[in-house]
């Protein structure tokens, strides 16, 4: 069953918002698109922050809104996650995180779902309980944030866009405490971001937005293979994968990740034996041969199938999607390489993909 249901019509001055999707009730659902591209309106219309007309809203079989019926915010059984860390300066972060359970008490939560002390250790601020938030950084402030919106005891967490106050390095500081949230909490995620990075790391569905539009919508790998729509995370066309480490080649700083029955070598990031990593691999860091190459500086090479070729944004370029152990790869070639190859779908090929490309 469908976690939400949303159907939103909703008209401002030079701005219009057409929805009516079903999102899935597990893992985390991201809205992705640029900046106006109507994310955030979307995410405030199911907070009940925003009342479209003739809205609707079906939460796990309640309805929250339609033409008879309307769940204040303060009702609805959510976290909520902002840009800023909306914290009580006057309260340390225990008082913050203690004023989250007393409100969920007061909303009449029968159950605490994820106990108080499972989400200090989950987001690592238990050396920060006594402080007050002047004294926290960036990073351990929205750390604190997504804490207090999990101390409610919400049954999904809307998160709008919480790292994007944060310079590089404080994002790549709070991504793994995001990414252990994912693995091992089964709280629903509804996150807003235009951020490439955060989106591969962290979406298992996508919904990629555009002038309040809901131009695409699926899982994220078959999402992004898609070549009537390709969609760009950042500057190129590409997918993620998903794999376990198998192997550190400690001399040469390399890591082998399996994918299903396939490896791929990438660099080294210090993650454990049998942890699970995503790679994202874009289009333009793929090769297609018609048979393996010998005596080439390319770690990568796997047998692989067409599927279909598309336009790029260019004439002269072509996308073609191939399908490596039943996962799905995109690959940016010229038009004349496809014609010399003889590239069709069903065409048996060998792909290329350069270790130190894999992000």
């Amino acid at each position: 069953m469908a976690l939400i249901e949303a159907r939103f019509n909703l008209d401002w001055p030079g701005f219009s918002l057409r929805v009516d999707e079903q999102f899935p009730g597990r893992g985390v659902t991201c809205l992705f698109g640029h900046s106006g591209s109507g994310k955030t309106t979307l995410l405030r219309c199911i907070a009940g922050l925003v009342r479209a007309p003739e809205g609707r809203l079906v939460f796990q079989g309640e309805t929250w809104q339609d033409n008879a019926a309307w769940v204040p915010t303060h009702r609805r059984p959510l976290g909520y996650v902002f840009q800023e860390a909306s914290l009580f300066p006057h309260l340390s972060v225990m008082g913050n995180l203690r004023y989250g359970q007393r409100h969920s008490r007061s909303r009449g939560v029968p159950e605490q779902r994820v106990s108080l002390d499972q989400v200090i250790e989950l987001l690592g601020i238990g050396h920060l309980l006594g402080r007050r938030p002047g004294r926290l950084s960036g990073g351990e402030r929205q750390r604190v944030a997504i804490a207090r919106a999990l101390a409610v005891s919400p049954r999904i967490l809307l998160m709008d866009e919480p790292l994007a106050a944060l310079d590089h390095r404080r994002k790549q500081e709070i991504l793994p405490y995001l990414e252990r949230l994912h693995d091992e909490l089964d709280i629903p995620v509804l996150y807003v971001s235009h951020a490439p990075d955060e989106v591969a790391r962290l979406a298992d569905h996508l919904v990629v937005m555009e002038q309040g539009r809901v131009l695409a919508s699926g899982p994220l790998g078959e999402t992004l293979a898609r070549l009537d729509l390709p969609i760009r995370l950042g500057e190129d066309a590409g997918v993620v994968l998903e794999g376990r480490v198998a192997e550190h080649d400690a001399r040469w700083h390399l890591m082998r990740v399996e994918c299903g029955t396939q490896s791929l070598w990438v660099r080294d990031t210090g993650a454990a034996l049998g942890h699970a990593v995503r790679l994202r691999v874009l289009a333009r860091d793929l090769s297609i041969a018609r048979e393996p190459m010998a005596g080439t500086s390319i770690l990568n090479t796997l047998p692989a199938r067409v599927l279909s070729l598309g336009d790029d944004d260019h004439p002269a370029l072509a996308l073609v999607k191939l399908q490596v152990n039943g996962s799905a790869l995109i690959a940016r070639v010229t038009r004349r390489s496809a014609d010399h190859l003889g590239l069709t779908p069903g065409l048996p090929v060998w792909v290329q993909i350069k270790a130190v490309a894999v992000l």
